[in-house]
């Protein structure tokens, strides 16, 4: 079993299927992330990418869920890099493999442009300079766009993506219309687009949405996805979602 330092915790996600080593301070994975890697539509056999991967939550996710060929993680910060590799063992999984890389570059060592099935992304919500920054650089690079930006993020997918691949993003909702344009100038057309709410009656406040390369103009919009009922707890959905395996 992997040691946990003491800036470490290890946590279990879907009712313990899955453990993850993550930092106590500094990026931790959202629920957001989670509902990424169940959205996507996922093919016995694919190649996935996930970009900008954190701790490794949606490729492990995929991983342990599907019967994907293999899914390549691709994190800027060595250390997180480092973690994603370590839950792979941790969990048994060995078709999750790490690659340290800026998904800006032109090359990345391994990776080959138009070789995946699925491109996964969960890219900092937050414009430059809008919001509250955290004091913890690997949160700022996660929630920020201190580093990729939206449009760099849908340019890699749309690189690495084959033609007629899937590019799947969890995003904020309110950066809809972004994300919608950049993904069409960049080849990508939306498919399906699920709105994420905390509560019925609160606006959307993440948008889960899936794009095809090379794909015609039509769009599902699917029944929206309510987080929190009355009480405060997990809606049925939601429960399912985030613990069933």
């Amino acid at each position: 079993m992997d040691q946990v330092s003491g800036g470490e915790s290890l946590d279990a996600i879907l009712s313990g299927k899955i453990r993850l080593i993550q930092p106590r301070l500094g990026y931790r994975f959202s629920v957001e992330a989670i509902l990424l890697a169940r959205f996507a539509s996922v093919k016995p056999r694919d190649a996935v990418l996930d970009l900008g991967a954190g701790c490794g939550v949606i490729a492990l996710t995929i991983a342990a869920l599907h019967r994907v060929r293999e899914v390549t993680a691709v994190e800027i910060q060595p250390d997180m890099a480092a973690i994603v590799s370590r839950n792979a063992a941790l969990n048994g999984v060995k078709n999750v493999r790490s690659i340290c890389a800026d998904l800006r570059a032109r090359k990345i060592a391994d990776l080959e442009p138009n070789s995946f099935d699925l491109v996964t992304a969960n890219p900092p919500f937050f414009a430059l300079r809008r919001g509250r920054e955290s004091p913890h650089h690997s949160r700022r690079v996660a929630r920020g766009e201190s580093e990729a930006t939206i449009d760099d993020f849908v340019r890699a997918a749309r690189r690495f993506a084959r033609n007629g691949g899937r590019a799947a993003f969890v995003f904020a909702a309110s950066r809809l219309a972004e994300l919608i344009a950049t993904m069409r100038a960049n080849r990508l057309e939306p498919k399906r687009i699920r709105f994420v709410h905390a509560r019925v009656d609160l606006p959307a406040a993440a948008v889960l949405i899936e794009a095809r390369s090379g794909a015609g103009a039509e769009v599902v919009i699917e029944p929206p996805l309510v987080l929190y009922d009355r009480d405060g707890g997990y809606s049925d959905e939601a429960r399912a979602l985030l613990e069933s395996c």
